[in-house]
């Protein structure tokens, strides 16, 4: 299985878990999924008043400067965790 097609089964794999994650685990998956996808934060820093929008931007813009290779590695890596933590 190549890289990216074990990245896109585990990104739909993880969205199966039984319980949900913690709110910090759930955003480092968000962080790093957009960073494997996407690349560094292209967008503008929402508002004060958006907590989780502000919350979100921030998971991924602390990968800022991660290849895209290693934050599908890093994502694939913590997803498995979750998925074995929480179960499917």
């Amino acid at each position: 299985m190549s890289h990216q097609a074990e990245f896109s089964k585990i990104a739909e794999d993880v969205k199966k878990v039984k319980t949900r994650p913690t709110d910090q685990e759930l955003l480092d998956l968000y962080g790093l999924y957009k960073q494997s996808v996407v690349g560094d934060v292209n967008i503008d820093k929402p508002g004060m008043t958006d907590l989780k929008g502000k919350a979100k931007w921030d998971a991924w813009n602390s990968r800022k400067g991660m290849s895209t290779d290693d934050a599908m590695s890093a994502y694939i890596t913590l997803a498995k965790e979750v998925i074995g933590k929480y179960g499917m």
